[in-house]
């Protein structure tokens, strides 16, 4: 037998001591720098407040990170992680930091995301002595909330199912309170209040501190219990209650007259605050239905017409709202119902002011025009 050359062993035994340094490196935990530094990248995308890419995110699932709120003492960021729909887990991403601060934020941070988890929304309390980072806190936390609400309503509309997943605007009716006419719009996707803002609040005085305390709260109250039956805001009792009503009435509308899978033109009229006569869907062009204009601010007080619409004309004329108290309501009585009665003569708002009543004519006439563009008049 010939014996094997020296050199070729040389080599032999160089290519297996290669290949075994080659299978050990494949080997490799997956700890590594590179897959440490991709994490990394991960982790910024989320801090932007995008979905965390891990596992492809369906709808109502997914890690979904809030804005960042500047406090006094220092930013607030939070972190959502969501699954099913419900918050699995809620973190501070940004919390203040340094002295006392670094006390405030061990101490309350924790509380804040467990309340999270249990409320599963922003109606949280504040912690106790960390009233700055509480309040920041929410403000994230409620971010996040609506990132997540939005993206579970684009999803869902891109499912492929009916119009019963695209989100709808509805306003409303205007509630009267002894400070003034408070007004609620609302937006809903799949059944749920994703938004809720007053229109109208009572304004002047003491009046625009109530409303700045109050509203705020009372629209994500409104989101988070995804009805009317919400608490009114202590000292700004009227506010509430007058928030409520018109909260009410948007959510009626929502319930009769929005109906899922309707034309665009019953969707149009619901974003405009009416309640657009939907009913049988092939005969809509000889129902009536009603709009209402937007409020027009006056120099002593607001006006808002509703017109009733049949086939094109004005049956039917109303001022909501007119100037108020003193010689002003001596003037709306008298002013009126000429401009009702005009209104529904000239199927237009080009009618005459009333002598005597200039703004309110001018008023009823810019909410009148506002009422007929989104009749599509």
């Amino acid at each position: 037998m010939r014996k094997s050359h020296p050199v070729r062993r040389v080599v032999l035994a160089t290519a297996a001591t290669v290949s075994g340094v080659v299978l050990l490196l494949s080997l490799k935990p997956a700890t590594d720098p590179a897959s440490a530094s991709a994490a990394g990248g991960a982790a910024s995308a989320s801090a932007a407040g995008q979905e965390a890419p891990q596992g492809g995110t369906s709808a109502g699932t997914g890690t979904f990170t809030g804005d960042v709120v500047t406090t006094e003492y220092g930013p607030v960021q939070v972190r959502l992680t969501v699954a099913g729909g419900k918050i699995t887990k809620a973190e501070a991403v940004q919390a203040p930091k340094g002295g006392t601060s670094d006390q405030k934020t061990a101490l309350s941070v924790p509380r804040l995301n467990q309340e999270t988890v249990t409320a599963q929304s922003a109606s949280i309390d504040s912690v106790s002595g960390a009233t700055y980072t509480s309040t920041g806190y929410k403000k994230s936390l409620q971010s996040a909330l609506d990132r997540m609400k939005k993206a579970s309503a684009s999803s869902g509309s891109s499912s492929g199912s009916s119009g019963s997943a695209q989100a709808k605007t509805v306003t409303g009716q205007v509630a009267q309170t002894e400070y003034g006419p408070v007004q609620v719009r609302i937006t809903v996707a799949n059944g749920k209040i994703t938004k809720a803002e007053a229109v109208q609040a009572p304004k002047g005085g003491l009046s625009d501190q109530k409303t700045a305390l109050a509203v705020p709260k009372l629209n994500q109250e409104a989101v988070a219990a995804g009805s009317a039956s919400i608490d009114s805001v202590s000292g700004a009792t009227y506010t509430s209650t007058g928030y409520k009503k018109s909260l009410q009435s948007a959510l009626d509308q929502v319930k009769t007259g929005g109906g899922s899978g309707s034309s665009s033109g019953a969707s149009a009229s619901a974003s405009s605050g009416s309640s657009a006569g939907s009913g049988s869907g092939s005969s809509g062009a000889a129902q009536a239905k009603t709009v209402t204009g937007q409020v027009a601010q006056t120099q002593y007080g607001p006006v808002q017409v509703r017109i009733t619409v049949l086939n094109g004309k004005i049956t039917k004329a109303e001022a909501l709202q007119t100037p108020q108290g003193g010689l002003s309501s001596q003037k709306s009585a008298a002013a009126v119902p000429k401009l009702n009665q005009e209104a529904v003569a000239a199927g237009s708002a080009t009618i005459d002011s009333v002598s005597g009543a200039t703004y309110t004519s001018s008023g009823y006439k810019k909410s009148l025009q506002s009422a007929l563009d989104q009749a599509g008049g």
